[in-house]
């Protein structure tokens, strides 16, 4: 249980078997603060190409992480959750240009639309019952890589299930954290709440999380 989760609570995000950071988009640490963000901001709202496309570069890898986490591999209604991710990015870009700097992070506003879309993407599923959700295979018992990513992926639904069983400002606060890999600060813009509460919060979060892996077996 201890290699799933630490113990501790860094400012680095907390390393969770099963959830991993993006790699192949990797974000330059502290791009996302407030004081690094707000002059892009500016400029694109300004209406500078080349802002725009740094803006979409710092922002789109952690919609797509965020996404993801809420999502994981599910597929709503033909929507991935880079499909999701992908129409944060355009409705982040359609409002920009009425944005208006009142002391908060762009970060909120783009965890706003992130988290409506993935809401979004859920009601869409409610609605359509049709459309059945894709259902992971049975686990198999043989070792061979195939069967070993399997059960990986197993393994990150069954977290991922206990996580949606948290209050709502855990899973926000988990995701970000642990997930896109938002530093404490960070996370507390996008929440529009103080950087210790959002410890404060995840520590307890990990503790309900250990307690129920270790009362399920996990």
């Amino acid at each position: 249980m201890e290699t799933m989760i630490s113990e501790a609570v860094p400012e680095a995000a907390v390393p969770v078997e099963g959830y991993t950071v993006l790699k192949d988009s990797p974000r330059p640490e502290g791009a996302l603060a407030k004081e690094r963000l707000d002059p892009v901001v500016a400029a694109a709202r300004d209406g500078d190409p080349d802002a725009v496309q740094a803006l979409l570069r710092l922002i789109k890898p952690a919609v797509v992480r965020y996404c993801r986490a809420r999502i994981g591999g599910r597929d709503l209604s033909y929507l991935s959750a880079d499909d999701v991710a992908q129409e944060v990015c355009l409705a982040v870009l359609k409002v920009l240009p009425n944005y208006q700097d009142r002391g908060g992070s762009f970060l909120y506003l783009v965890r706003a639309i992130a988290a409506n879309k993935v809401a979004d993407a859920f009601r869409s599923v409610a609605r359509d019952r049709s459309k059945p959700v894709s259902e992971l295979p049975d686990r198999p018992l043989g070792g061979n890589e195939p069967e070993n990513h399997v059960l990986e992926l197993d393994l990150g639904a069954r977290l991922g299930r206990l996580v949606a069983s948290l209050p709502r400002l855990h899973q926000e606060i988990l995701a970000l954290r642990i997930v896109v890999g938002l530093s404490a600060t960070e996370t507390a813009e996008a929440l529009g709440i103080s950087a210790g509460n959002v410890r404060i919060t995840q520590y307890r979060a990990l503790g309900k999380l250990r307690g129920m892996i270790g009362d399920r077996g996990f």
